[in-house]
């Protein structure tokens, strides 16, 4: 990642989605989907304990030209992000390089059979194992390993979802792009990043409820994206919702002894005790 100097960061993050395991109720029903959240671990310095999605920071190389790509271009994602063009290139890199990162689920595959609706691609030998621990390292840049290996980034994989910049006055401030993708067929999540002690697929109609609760600590991003889920019902209810991607930026109050983030539409989420956004 970039070297925090104060400033806001750009930053990608991944809603990760699967068909519901358990389906839907009835014959006919449609069937539901589940989210991938991750527990950051405590001694994390940007929201230790909170329940988030994969992602991470813009690195310089995430705007590399050469990167090998299929789907809407660097352009068609800069208009629809309302950034320039290495900009949107980077977005998109990063939020499929932090989720390969962090989870070992790559969103690519071989130019070849980039029309292709199933297909399988085994990221847990160790080969592959040594390329995900480069890119973490930086002795690795993520065009170098989709070029050695012949393939390509797949950008109709993601759909631009929503765009989060962190309130002032906090000490680290990040301005996140957040997109959908659906799990690969034949890939799976592992806890291979380091940065979380737990990682688990959650139904988005329950997470609001165990928020609430204060059994998954979540910031304000986590959980609205959460209700917007559930608004959507289903993976086909994702993808056909029409999307503004216009920044959000909370504003933190007091309210009470207790923290509170206020977005600009009025509507409020406590910030868990125990997580310290700052």
């Amino acid at each position: 990642m970039l070297e925090d100097n104060g400033a806001v960061r750009p930053a990608a993050t991944v809603i990760l989605l699967r068909p519901a395991t358990g389906g839907g109720e009835g014959a006919h029903a449609e069937p539901g989907m589940e989210v991938l959240l991750m527990r950051r671990v405590p001694s994390m310095g940007f929201a230790p304990g909170a329940f988030v999605f994969p992602g991470g920071g813009v690195d310089a190389r995430d705007a590399d030209g050469d990167l090998p790509w299929t789907g809407p271009d660097p352009k068609s994602w800069a208009a629809k992000l309302g950034t320039d063009v290495p900009m949107a290139r980077a977005l998109v890199c990063a939020a499929v390089r932090e989720t390969f990162e962090e989870t070992g689920v790559l969103l690519a595959s071989e130019p070849e059979r980039a029309e292709e609706k199933l297909l399988t691609l085994d990221t847990t030998t160790e080969d592959w194992e040594q390329d995900r621990l480069g890119l973490i390292d930086r002795t690795r840049s993520f065009t170098e390993v989709l070029s050695e290996r012949g393939l390509v980034l797949r950008s109709e994989w993601l759909r631009a979802w929503s765009r989060w910049i962190t309130p002032e006055g906090q000490k680290r401030r990040y301005d996140t792009f957040f997109f959908v993708a659906e799990l690969p067929p034949g890939q799976n999540p592992r806890d291979v990043g380091g940065e979380a002690d737990l990682s688990q697929w959650s139904d988005p109609a329950v997470v609001g409820e165990e928020w609430f609760a204060g059994r998954m600590p979540m910031l304000a991003p986590t959980v609205a994206t959460c209700v917007e889920l559930e608004q959507a019902r289903t993976l086909e209810g994702v993808w056909s919702t029409e999307r503004d991607i216009v920044p959000i930026e909370p504003e933190m109050r007091e309210i009470d002894g207790r923290l509170w983030a206020v977005l600009p539409s009025g509507t409020s989420f406590p910030l868990p005790e125990n997580v310290s956004v700052s």
